[in-house]
């Protein structure tokens, strides 16, 4: 048979709640219903998901997820972080909900992918299709550079596991030892990474303090422009310190 579909049932604390963040993110509410059981459904596009309130639910605690396979993760992540702004003046990077931003995961073939984590603490894997077509270039699964393994090996600690503690002693552990042949875009990718982990464990003064080290990395002009979304992604996260 064809055309089944399957909807995501996941657990929150309010659906409240859920409805409204949901909605900040382009979703339109499909269902709702406080009796017997207090339920709601919410729907973009093709990206279907419901949600069944506990009462006392600590989101911290939540085991839900489920993924989402676009083709387009960029256009995906643009437009979820344009709602944010909109609402919140910013893109939601620490606390419950908050999302990460598109990175490679070594633990998926290198495949570009990134989350929102939900006010149910529910997280939405959200990771691109590989059988579709597409122009964005694919990264490489296995990074070569000392500070570039770091990195992968801690976004698959923080941004899949949701470990971000041991991402940060990763990462924490490559930047103290700095080596000659360290490779600068490299090393201002560590330093933007670590500040938002950072701004997750609510340590402003420590996420300051890296984009500022981030700033002063001395680059030419193409390793510039190789540093540039990194830079970009520094400035998302100075506008959040605010």
């Amino acid at each position: 048979m064809t055309n089944e579909r399957t909807v995501p049932l996941l657990p929150c604390a309010s659906i409240d709640d859920i409805e409204t963040f949901y909605g900040v993110l382009g979703f339109h509410t499909t269902y709702k219903q406080r009796k017997p059981n207090p339920c709601v459904g919410v729907q973009r596009e093709d990206i279907d998901l419901q949600f069944f309130e506990i009462p006392g639910f600590d989101p911290e605690q939540s085991y839900g997820s489920c993924l989402v396979i676009t083709p387009d993760i960029e256009g995906l992540h643009r437009a979820f972080a344009a709602g944010m702004r909109a609402t919140y003046g910013k893109v939601l990077v620490s606390g419950t909900p908050r999302m990460t931003r598109p990175r490679a995961r070594k633990n998926a073939d290198g495949l570009g992918g990134f989350s929102v984590i939900d006010p149910g603490g529910n997280w939405i894997r959200v990771f691109r299709d590989p059988t579709a077509t597409t122009t964005a270039p694919m990264p490489d699964a296995t990074p070569a550079g000392r500070l570039a393994k770091a990195l992968a090996n801690a976004v698959v600690q923080a941004d899949s596991r949701g470990s971000v503690s041991q991402a940060v002693r990763i990462l924490d552990s490559a930047l103290a030892r700095p080596q000659a042949d360290d490779d600068p875009v490299e090393q201002v990718e560590v330093l933007v990474y670590r500040a938002e982990l950072a701004m997750v464990l609510h340590d402003p003064n420590t996420a300051a303090e890296l984009l500022a080290r981030a700033r002063s990395v001395t680059l030419t002009d193409d390793e510039s422009e190789r540093a540039a979304p990194a830079f970009d992604t520094a400035s998302e996260l100075a506008t959040a310190l605010r």
